[in-house]
């Protein structure tokens, strides 16, 4: 299946060449010319890379931006914009865009730079097949719960779904307090002090059944972090 890339940008001229430069590069792409049209797409429909004017005729695209690390906060942005001050770019990327675009550009450089981000991004795990977790139990993330081994069934918050998210894209490696607070809750962690992924670590745990001495699912890694052990955590196979 093509990878789907969003597209919110006013100029329709422009608009409408960064779609066929895409549409050619073999990309399925969703367009939008306002600020309304576009948040609403940006935090409800499914895409791969977000490319997203900053200027737009009823809103900024910061406040789009904003939405989508909210809500979002793995997907790749790309900001696009004729300000080419430092303070513009500055403000895109303190706000979590992955990469930023002075218009005027050439197609040719867009399509090197979605392509340089897409690389850059692990993909997303597949939240509407089941995952059999400690080798009894059943999460599925697309309905926001965890089954256990005797039907009991336990609710997972959109923030416990979104850590789980991230954790299954970054798999096998230690993952610090500070990555998760600014990935996954979109927060400056400069100056931060709060035990917020600590708590929430702690009641997926309790939901999952993860919870005791010797946790085998999110492990804790004294002095660095959390680490997914994508071993214990497996697609359920589909019935022939």
């Amino acid at each position: 299946m093509p990878q789907t890339i969003l597209t919110i940008e006013d100029d329709a001229a422009i608009r409408r060449g960064i779609v066929d430069a895409l549409q050619f590069a073999g990309f399925r792409v969703l367009q939008a010319g306002t600020f309304r049209a576009g948040q609403e797409l940006a935090t409800t429909e499914a895409y791969d890379l977000l490319l997203l004017d900053v200027l737009l005729p009823d809103g900024s695209g910061l406040d789009i931006l904003d939405a989508v690390r909210e809500t979002r906060p793995t997907k790749p942005v790309i900001m696009l914009t004729a300000r080419g001050t430092e303070a513009d770019r500055v403000a895109g990327l303190q706000g979590g865009a992955d990469d930023y675009v002075i218009k005027p550009f050439s197609m040719r450089e867009l399509m090197a730079r979605v392509q340089a981000v897409l690389r850059r991004v692990p993909p997303e795990p597949e939240t509407t097949q089941p995952f059999r977790v400690l080798g009894d139990g059943t999460l599925h993330l697309d309905r926001a719960e965890y089954v256990g081994p005797f039907g009991n069934r336990s609710e997972l918050s959109p923030r416990e779904v979104q850590l789980l998210e991230y954790f299954m894209a970054h798999p096998d490696r230690p993952v610090t307090r500070d990555e998760l607070l600014r990935s996954v809750w979109g927060l400056d962690t400069r100056g931060v002090t709060t035990r917020t992924v600590d708590m929430h670590i702690a009641r997926i745990r309790e939901k999952l059944g993860d919870r005791g001495s010797d946790p085998q699912l999110i492990l804790t890694v004294r002095g660095r972090g959390y680490l997914w052990q994508s071993s214990m955590c497996q697609p359920v196979e589909e019935q022939p």
